[in-house]
């Protein structure tokens, strides 16, 4: 016998699956929905540094300077930010080998892409990334390809700076060999692994120092005066007469025999 439940759908409606029976009709459309929107948000979400409008004026700006071959690399956006990889090819080598010292054709790459940087800058973070071949190093300089991948990194954000870049937008990261993008068994190939990459963050790092709340402010205040602590009458003047002694012109009295002392 089915069970009955006030206000409750009986058991043997076929609106109710039971264990053992498919599910009803409209639970399938149901999950099906479901499913979209989750793969809609997702989507959303996934695409929300290509939908920012100054991320992508930025990439078509760059885009047109590859196709009129200004200069050699490429473009591509994530739900992290936009990448802007510049290779090194046959007629341009942005640093001589072994050395992290900015060449003539680097400072000219340079000089086409600020312009479009530092509108970026204004808003996000931007971290160069330094990358090389896999052919090793050991210099009196450089001990590896770390080393000399962070200070090429490194001389691309003084420059940056020297152009009047803000210093809290940028920063610089050295990958060495360890990302490469294609296999390092030819000389063309190691070309495009030693490369210089922009990674424009769409979420930029967390500042405190620009929120100003009444909470850190009061904080703050605590930390440079911090508070007195209040002391009953009674316990703050009895270690004062036990520390005081005897006046400076009475001497201590001698006690009696028999009396304590």
């Amino acid at each position: 016998m089915a069970l009955k439940v006030r206000n409750m759908i009986p058991e043997d409606d076929a609106r109710v699956a039971q264990i053992g029976h498919p599910a009803p009709p409209w639970l399938v459309n149901y999950a099906d929905l479901m499913t979209e929107l989750v793969c809609f948000f997702v989507i959303l979400y996934a695409l929300s540094a290509a939908l920012n409008k100054d991320m992508q004026k930025a990439s078509q700006d760059i885009q047109e300077m590859i196709k009129e071959g200004q200069m050699q690399g490429q473009v591509s956006m994530d739900k992290e930010g936009m990448r802007i990889t510049l290779e090194e090819n046959s007629q341009v080598a942005f640093f001589e080998s072994g050395k992290a010292e900015l060449t003539d054709q680097m400072l000219d790459q340079m000089d086409k892409l600020s312009p479009v940087l530092r509108k970026l800058a204004a808003k996000f973070d931007i971290v160069v990334e330094g990358h090389t071949d896999d052919v090793p190093i050991f210099t009196r300089q450089f001990a590896s390809n770390w080393e000399l991948s962070t200070a090429r990194a490194t001389n691309v954000v003084k420059l940056l700076l020297e152009k009047d870049f803000e210093p809290r937008r940028l920063a610089a990261v050295g990958y060495g060999e360890y990302h490469p993008i294609v296999p390092n068994d030819s000389e063309m190939n190691r070309k495009k692994n030693r490369r210089v990459v922009f990674f424009i963050k769409n979420n930029p790092y967390p500042d405190p120092s620009r929120k100003g709340s009444g909470a850190e402010k009061e904080g703050a205040e605590r930390t440079a005066a911090p508070a007195a602590v209040e002391v009953p009458a009674a316990e703050a003047q009895a270690p004062a007469a036990d520390m005081a002694g005897p006046p400076p012109d009475e001497a201590p009295v001698p006690a009696e025999e028999g009396e304590e002392r």
